[in-house]
């Protein structure tokens, strides 16, 4: 019996201190809590004798490390999500041992608007344009769009804003010009999201606009008219194309020799990555 109760004790001893390295970690479940496109993902590993040694292939979800915060029974495995769709992890010991695979799913990442008129949600198609949807997370994530106008309403057209706040006063703070990428078959049509730009291909920033019709005339057709390099789409309206239209029915007027400026502000209070 003594002999009985050692034993025991000295296991407890080990899993209290995350085992020894004679003792293989053993993981029974792996469950994300945060897996969002362009953020650290946070996910938990369950099991015994876990380790920060361990080895963790994730993929696309770059720089893995375990947080400090891990334990011999839940280990906390964070990395920079990169792709969308399927996210194959594989959990070995310190010597190599596979002990643990499983297949996570990224969604397509989306991003609210929470204006004066109401909310738009709109889903971004970092598969096919990641350059371009990279560059407006980044704003969206420094909170860069607060307070900032919809400038520019053409009924029957597009509106356009994330440059300007009250008064038409560029808002400074603006990133470096990005790649233009309209050779991806992405097309404006109504409730599609777009980047503006000035003249120069290269040359957008962070406004954009949201199609209220078709737009033929604003996509790269390279065998048809290849001198216009077009507009690149990034995304979709997915739910609040009616706040869209309300503030395309807004009364516009000239300011300050800027044309199509409506007449009272349209506000985008702020923006926020939700999915």
């Amino acid at each position: 019996m003594f002999k009985k109760l050692l034993l025991i004790g000295l296991l407890a001893l080990l899993t209290a201190c995350g085992g020894g390295s004679d003792i293989a970690p053993v993981i029974t479940t792996l469950q994300a809590q945060s897996l969002r496109y362009g953020q650290t993902a946070v996910i938990y590993v369950g099991g015994q004798f876990l380790r920060s040694d361990m080895q963790a292939d994730t993929g696309s979800c770059t720089n893995p490390t375990f947080g400090s915060s891990s334990t011999p029974n839940t280990a906390v495995l964070n990395c920079k999500v990169t792709a969308v769709g399927a996210l194959p992890i594989t959990l070995k010991a310190a010597n190599g041992q596979v002990l643990y695979t499983a297949t996570l799913n990224v969604l397509p990442p989306q991003v609210t608007l929470f204006t004066s008129k109401g909310n738009v949600v709109m889903e971004l198609n970092a598969a096919v344009v990641p350059t371009t949807v990279n560059n407006f997370l980044g704003y969206v994530s420094t909170g860069y769009y607060s307070n900032t106008l919809f400038h520019r309403v053409i009924a029957g057209f597009v509106v356009q804003g994330g440059g300007y706040t009250a008064g038409l006063v560029k808002k400074a703070g603006q990133l470096a010009p990005i790649a233009l990428e309209t050779n991806k078959g992405l097309l404006n049509t109504r409730s599609t999201v777009a980047m503006a730009r000035t003249g120069v291909a290269d040359s957008a920033t962070s406004e954009f606009f949201i199609n209220l019709v078709d737009n033929p005339g604003l996509d790269y057709h390279p065998l048809t008219d290849p001198t216009n390099p077009g507009y690149a789409v990034f995304g979709t309206v997915l739910s609040g194309m009616e706040v869209v239209d309300a503030i395309a029915a807004q009364s516009t007027s000239t300011f300050n020799g800027a044309l199509n400026v409506p007449s009272a502000d349209i506000t985008i209070t702020f923006a926020l990555q939700t999915q």
